[in-house]
């Protein structure tokens, strides 16, 4: 599976084995002192239609590739939640999905485009992490729960059958799966901070990373 091994202790999270792709052998120390990328890599990190939150104009933007069935991700949301709670002005998040985990992540990625077209794309990502061992438990998913518990968060089902078979959110899902492919992503979640790389990976990097940008970007 591509997911990160989670270690969860005492409101610490500690996650092992963060593999470098190809495209990450040619680093520079920029102006946040982290690696940087290919300017060509940095232009699919972003889509328009990527969901986002936070201000558009703040200053630091982390991009999130992540799995909606991917235990680390969950683990990671409520710590990058607590990052924009921190720099509400300074920060904005950028998600780009990322299906790992075969079927249900398709259908729980389509779920929250529809979700999206309904203005219930929040609960229902919350939903879905704090239900994920109910419909993603590794060797019996069921994606038939899936709308189940995104019906309890506010979805229109119904509404949503038809949503999901959309050519917009069709060209969501394999655009997002094409960049996926294109930046090398192998593991979620994987984080860039202002096109940095997340090198080590971890919670304490994420958040020494995201304070080095809110202070060289003077906010």
């Amino acid at each position: 599976m591509n997911r990160r091994t989670l270690i969860l202790s005492t409101g610490a999270v500690l996650v092992a084995g963060f593999g470098g792709a190809a495209w990450w052998a040619q680093r520079s120390t920029g102006n946040g002192g982290g690696a940087t990328v290919d300017p060509a890599i940095l232009e699919k990190l972003e889509r328009p239609y990527s969901p986002t939150f936070g201000p558009a104009e703040a200053p630091v933007t982390i991009v999130e590739f992540l799995d909606p069935a991917c235990e680390a991700c969950r683990a990671f949301h409520p710590i990058v939640k607590d990052i924009l709670a921190q720099y509400p002005e300074d920060v904005r998040l950028v998600l780009r999905y990322t299906p790992f985990h075969g079927y249900p992540s398709e259908v729980a990625i389509k779920i929250l485009e529809a979700a999206r077209m309904q203005d219930v794309f929040e609960p229902v990502l919350e939903a879905l992490f704090v239900n994920q061992n109910v419909w993603a438990a590794h060797g019996a998913p069921s994606v038939e729960k899936i709308g189940a518990i995104a019906g309890a968060a506010g979805l229109d089902v119904e509404a949503a059958v038809s949503q999901m078979k959309a050519p917009d959110v069709v060209a969501v899902f394999n655009q997002d799966k094409a960049d996926v492919e294109a930046v090398g992503i192998r593991q979620t979640p994987t984080f860039f901070v202002n096109g940095q790389p997340l090198d080590p990976f971890g919670e304490a990097e994420l958040r020494a990373l995201v304070a080095a940008e809110v202070d060289r970007t003077g906010s």
